[in-house]
């Protein structure tokens, strides 16, 4: 007997874009977390510990942005659903390997559908934001590395990503 093969749950059975139907679904708590990185300049990332950018507070102003942008997600995403989130944070540590700053974004819900992207979207603006704040001294830098690091809740149940490969426990 051969599994269904998995199908994109954004497209109706004639292949149109569709918002998924969730009224159905358990409300359950679901968690996600996401990370992403800025590479940059030694002198850059100097600058942004140091407190000296001329825009202000790099680490503050992206953190407070990330938030900004978890919560605003439906409105970036075209099929994502408005979610009444209840706890999103954003952590920015420095790497001198990189040199750089990396980005973890947490989300946090209780309701019907995942919030993969809300993490998702607080990380990409949060990077997005210390580009923003620093290109005037390093037009170089590099975002990567984005991606979910895990989930937590619903039907799925819970996965992340450990060694580089994605652990499922559902």
């Amino acid at each position: 007997m051969s599994a269904t093969p998995p199908r994109l749950t954004h497209l109706d059975d004639s292949g149109a874009a569709n918002m998924v139907d969730v009224s159905t679904k358990d409300i359950t708590t679901r968690e996600a977390t996401a990370e992403g990185h800025v590479a940059m300049k030694p002198e850059t990332l100097a600058m942004i510990l140091s407190g000296t950018a001329k825009k202000g507070d790099v680490i503050a102003t992206a953190r407070i942005a990330g938030i900004m942008a978890a919560k605003r997600t439906h409105e970036l995403i075209p099929l994502c659903h408005p979610l009444a989130l209840s706890k999103v944070a954003i952590d920015i540590t420095a790497d001198e390997t990189l040199p750089g700053l990396r980005v973890t974004a947490f989300a946090k819900l209780s309701g019907q559908t995942g919030v993969e992207m809300e993490a998702l979207t607080a990380c990409s603006i949060a990077c997005l934001t210390v580009y923003d704040m620093a290109k005037a001294v390093d037009r170089g830098m590099t975002i990567g590395g984005v991606r979910v690091l895990s989930k937590s809740g619903g039907k799925s149940g819970d996965w992340s990503v450990s060694g580089g490969t994605l652990e499922s426990d559902g």
